[in-house]
């Protein structure tokens, strides 16, 4: 498979009214972190999860609507393999990001790093996301990260 990954970032910011505790549990927590992680418009399901660094998850994402852009894996389906290269307890989880794709514009490894800071109003949450595959539109994947942000925002709050 060749890598298609760009050197393109795509980030997205959100300020949580909770601790970064709360914020790193509820992504260790597969239970929870199925709950948030979809954007808007997806449905999860947890194939697999290890909650230490060098373990994995393997999620599939399921489009619920008929409007939108055809998945990464199949038809509706986006199939994601992450493994955890970094965790910092409350303050960092980086991941490595491979979605099963035949495409060659999705193939490839995008690394995502979720950083915590404590500020006045709680935890600053920051998704940065390097090496973005080509296929994947800057502007759906930026709407897609801060739907995610919201959804961990209206779950722990």
């Amino acid at each position: 498979m060749t890598n298609t990954c760009s050197k393109r970032i795509d980030s997205a910011i959100k300020i949580i009214k909770k601790p970064p505790s709360s914020i790193y549990q509820a992504f260790m927590n597969p239970e929870a972190l199925v709950s948030w992680l979809p954007p808007e418009g997806m449905k999860g399901v947890l194939d697999e999860f290890q909650a230490f660094e060098g373990g994995k998850y393997k999620m599939t994402l399921t489009y619920l609507e008929t409007n939108y852009t055809a998945g990464k894996t199949s038809e509706n389906v986006d199939v994601v393999q992450a493994k955890f290269l970094r965790l910092i307890k409350d303050k960092q989880i980086v991941q490595q990001i491979e979605f099963d794709s035949e495409d060659p514009a999705f193939a490839g490894t995008m690394s995502m790093s979720w950083n915590l800071r404590v500020v006045p109003e709680g935890t600053e949450v920051t998704i940065i996301c390097e090496n973005v595959p080509e296929g994947i539109r800057q502007d759906e994947h930026e709407e897609g990260l801060n739907s995610t942000l919201a959804n961990l925002a209206t779950y722990l709050e």
